[in-house]
């Protein structure tokens, strides 16, 4: 294993994470500036989604053509041209146009860096190579939007300075990368573009546990702002934000000791009542409630569910690694929008309350269903690192 290159490609992965949800905290914001309400903030979100189906769906064979360097690269200044974009023109269609290049630059890093992460510790086992792809981009999601609340909480604002520090990070993280080893025999050079996403036997269980886990978490960042903001704690969102995306970073050594179906169960059984206790605290104006709530979700979404499901998906197959990445984050992204769109629907016609019941009991309907799916196939899991 080359420590100090599996440590650039992480910066580049925390750092492309770190501009995706940068303007989640001013949401409500935007949406108030241009007199639109939260359907229109939650379309914005998920038009990210709407650049990262594309690409994986499609484009599987990218990084064996092209290089996972040269997509990593590219991912990296679609994210700085999304940043400049918010900075330029702030405003809910600005938001949804950004959304969409961070989406685009999202799918390339997720069919490109599980595989350029494993090659790079030049391992068969792939717990410990995950765990550095899911901390690292773990981590960012949760640091971008608490870079912009602890900016707002000084000076609300449409273009907080955290916007022009992601800029700066892109920078960095892009000069790290030159000449970083790319590893793509000359062989695969040949493959078809068109590789579709793959679900290899006994995978599905655990795309399915990633998007009701993503479902989770986008809704978290696409609407509880404007629910907290009831109470007039929506510029304390992205520390919401970074709790859910971040927090299950403390929890992922402890995932990396279970197999990847019981590191998986244990989530789907966490994940109902943590959200549960997120928004009866939105609900009922308990900042206390939300973070707690938030960091017991982390554990779920981004420890257990994250790393155990990404684990067991690429321990599934041995010859179709990037195919079945993208299956996998192809869930996640699903989850990480539609949900989010039909209760952000919800909330604007029957209220926060009614909305965030609904979704509720949906969630713990299908975990337990999903939990009881993997229950069978535990003795096909592989051994624990």
């Amino acid at each position: 294993m080359r420590t100090l290159d599996a440590l650039r490609l992480a910066f580049a992965l925390f750092t492309i994470t770190t501009a995706v949800n940068l303007q989640a905290p001013y949401y409500t914001a935007l949406a108030a500036h241009d007199g639109l309400g939260v359907t229109a903030t939650s379309l914005a979100f998920a038009a990210y989604v709407a650049g990262i189906l594309p690409v994986l769906i499609l484009l599987g064979g990218l990084p064996d053509r092209v290089g996972r360097r040269a997509l990593i690269v590219t991912a990296l200044s679609l994210c700085g041209a999304a940043t400049a974009l918010t900075l330029i023109a702030p405003g809910v269609v600005s938001l949804g146009l950004a959304r969409l290049l961070m989406g685009i630059a999202a799918a390339l890093t997720s069919i490109s860096a599980p595989a350029y992460m494993l090659s790079l510790f030049g391992a068969t086992d792939s717990r410990r190579p995950t765990n550095w792809v899911t901390a690292s981009t773990s981590l960012g999601f949760g640091w971008g939007a608490a870079m912009t609340s602890a900016f707002l909480l000084h000076e609300p604002s449409l273009t907080p300075p955290s916007l022009w520090l992601s800029l700066a990070m892109s920078g960095l993280a892009l000069l790290l990368l030159l000449g970083l080893d790319d590893q793509t025999s000359e062989a695969s050079r040949s493959v078809p573009m068109l590789r579709l996403p793959a679900y290899p036997p006994g995978s599905l269980p655990f795309g399915l546990s990633i998007l009701l886990a993503w479902a989770t978490v986008g809704l978290v960042i696409a609407i509880l702002p404007d629910t907290l903001a009831r109470h007039g704690l929506s510029d304390w969102s992205g520390f919401v934000t970074l709790g859910i995306c971040s927090g299950g970073v403390l929890f992922q050594p402890l995932a990396r000791r279970l197999t990847s179906v019981t590191s998986v169960r244990l989530g789907l059984l966490i994940l109902p009542s943590a959200y549960a206790l997120i928004a009866w605290g939105a609900l009922a104006g308990s900042l206390g409630s939300v973070l707690v709530g938030a960091l017991a979700a982390s554990s779920a979404c981004y420890g257990f569910i994250y790393l155990g499901g990404l684990s067991g998906v690429l321990d599934a197959t041995e010859n179709q690694q990037p195919r079945a990445s993208a299956g996998f984050f192809l869930m996640a992204y699903i989850g990480f929008s539609l949900p989010v769109v039909a209760t952000g629907a919800l909330v604007d016609r029957l209220g926060h309350a009614s909305a965030l019941a609904l979704f509720g009991m949906l969630l713990l309907a299908s975990a337990l269903a999903v939990h009881r799916r993997l229950g069978r196939q535990r003795l096909h899991a592989p051994r624990p690192a």
